[in-house]
């Protein structure tokens, strides 16, 4: 089966199931689902960051600092967080993946999803999957903050990243 094959839960304002489409259908449809955004930090406390390969359905080629993807139909956002972070990065034993909080992304061009952000610690060695990820590393959040106005950034990870440092900062959005 293909990504564009899989199946979605299609949620309204509030997060509620209204129906289930493939992934391929959602997207050129602009239907909202639901995704998870995880920040992977090594044991020094870097921040694992990427560049998407050119053959992603959504943002090719661009920048992020989370690991995920979407929640698959009937999964739950922790299900599919501690998924996302093993496929992602490559590992399996991962520890489960601290949930933070859930906002709805809206790109301003009829893509809309609801969002609930994680961070996990992840020691292990990682071997992201070739299909995912075309270059990766981990950066201290200095060197992020430097790559922020030098990179092409993924759009909703750029709004999860604002979310979180805001959240840390004691300001949740």
């Amino acid at each position: 089966m293909s990504a564009a094959d899989e199946l979605l839960d299609i949620v309204d304002e509030d997060d509620r199931v209204v129906a289930q489409v493939p992934r391929g259908e959602a997207y050129a449809r602009g239907l909202r689902h639901r995704c998870v955004f995880i920040q992977a930090r090594d044991a020094e406390g870097r921040i694992f960051v990427h560049r998407r390969t050119p053959t992603k359905l959504v943002f090719p080629s661009m920048y992020d600092m989370f690991v995920g993807g979407v929640v698959g139909a009937g999964e739950s956002y922790d299900a599919a967080a501690l998924r996302e972070a093993e496929e992602e990065l490559g590992v399996s034993g991962l520890p489960r993946p601290v949930p933070l909080f859930k906002f709805l992304y809206d790109g301003g061009d009829g893509q809309s999803w609801w969002s609930s952000v994680y961070e996990v610690r992840c020691e292990l060695p990682v071997s992201p999957q070739v299909e995912e990820v075309a270059w990766h590393g981990f950066l201290t959040d200095p060197e992020l903050e430097r790559r922020l106005t030098e990179w092409a950034w993924v759009p909703d990870g750029l709004a999860a990243y604002e979310r979180l440092k805001a959240y840390r900062a004691g300001h949740p959005s």
